[in-house]
C-alpha cells in the first residue's frame, strides 16, 4: 500500500524527510512534475511527468495501491489539485492538501494585486521601467508583450528563449533570499518595480521587505482557484492525519 504525494515545493521536500526520520515503514512516492531539471535529492521514491489526466490518475492510484494521497504541490499549480480530487473522489481515496499561508500586505507595501499574469503584463503600464521578475521561467513569454521595459529576471533553471528581448538579465539562483541581500541587489540593479507571485513561504519573502524599505511597488499575482478538499498548512499535521486514515499507527497509538 502506497501513499502518494504529489511534489514540487519545499513542503513536499520537508515532509519527505519526516516521513524518513519517523515513518520509515510507510511506503510513499512523491511525484514531481517535472518543470525543474536539478530537483533537490529525497529519501523517497520519485516518479517524474504526468499522470495523463484524471483517467490516468485514477489507473495509477489502482494500480499502485495507493491508500492516501498529499497534495503538495506549488501554490499556483492550477490543475493538478482538480485532477487529483476527481480522481480520489471516484476511488474512494483519502486526499488532503498542504497549502502554506499567502503573504499579506504590512504597513508600507505598495502592492497591486492582480489576477494572473497577463494583468500584471497589463499593470506594468506603457513608460518604460526596470522591472523585477520573480514569478517562475514558464510565465516569462507574456513579458514579451511588454518589450519596452528592462526586465531582471530571476529562475532556478535557465529561461532559453522564453523573453526573447533586448534589456534582459537573468539571475539564476535558487533561494532562500535575505532581505539585506534582496534590497542591495534592487539598489544595484536600479529596480524600479517587483512582479512577484503571491506564493507565501519565508524562502522569498525578503524581497517584499526589501521592496517595503526601499519604497518600491510590487504588483502581486494572487493564486488562482484550488478544490474544497481537507487542508492543513504544516507537514506535522499530516502524519495525524494519517493515523486517523488507519493508514499508520505510532508507538504511542496516537
Amino acid at each position: 500500500m502506497t501513499v502518494l504525494i504529489l511534489g514540487g515545493t519545499s513542503e513536499a521536500v520537508a515532509l519527505d524527510q519526516l516521513l524518513a526520520d519517523q515513518a520509515p515503514e510507510i511506503r510513499a512516492v512523491v511525484s514531481l512534475a517535472g518543470h525543474t531539471s536539478d530537483p533537490k535529492p529525497l529519501n523517497l521514491p520519485v516518479r517524474v511527468g504526468g499522470f495523463g489526466g484524471i483517467e490516468g490518475l485514477r489507473h495509477y492510484l489502482i494500480e499502485n495501491r495507493v491508500v492516501a494521497v498529499v497534495d503538495a504541490t506549488h501554490p499556483f499549480a492550477a490543475i493538478m489539485p482538480f485532477h487529483a480530487e476527481a480522481a480520489c473522489k471516484a476511488e474512494n481515496v483519502p486526499l488532503i492538501a498542504i497549502r502554506r499561508e499567502s503573504w499579506k500586505p504590512r504597513p508600507g507595501d505598495r502592492w497591486r494585486s492582480v489576477p494572473d499574469i497577463s494583468a500584471a503584463v497589463e499593470t506594468l503600464g506603457k513608460p518604460p521601467r526596470r522591472v523585477f521578475l520573480t514569478v517562475g521561467r514558464l510565465e516569462l513569454p507574456a513579458f514579451a508583450d511588454a518589450p519596452q521595459h528592462h526586465y531582471l529576471v530571476r529562475v532556478i533553471e535557465p529561461i532559453g528563449d522564453r523573453l526573447p528581448l533586448n534589456g534582459v538579465k537573468v539571475i539564476q539562483q535558487r533561494g532562500p533570499f535575505e532581505a539585506d541581500e534582496e534590497e542591495d541587489l534592487m539598489r544595484r540593479e536600479g529596480i524600479e518595480i517587483l512582479v512577484s507571485k503571491n506564493s507565501g513561504g519565508p524562502a522569498t519573502v525578503g524581497k517584499l521587505t526589501a521592496a517595503r524599505r526601499l519604497g518600491l511597488p510590487v504588483i502581486m499575482v494572487e493564486r488562482p482557484p484550488k478544490p474544497d478538499v481537507a487542508t492543513v498548512d504544516h507537514i506535522d499535521q499530516v502524519l495525524p492525519w494519517l493515523v486517523a486514515q488507519g493508514i499508520f499507527v505510532t508507538e504511542r497509538g496516537v
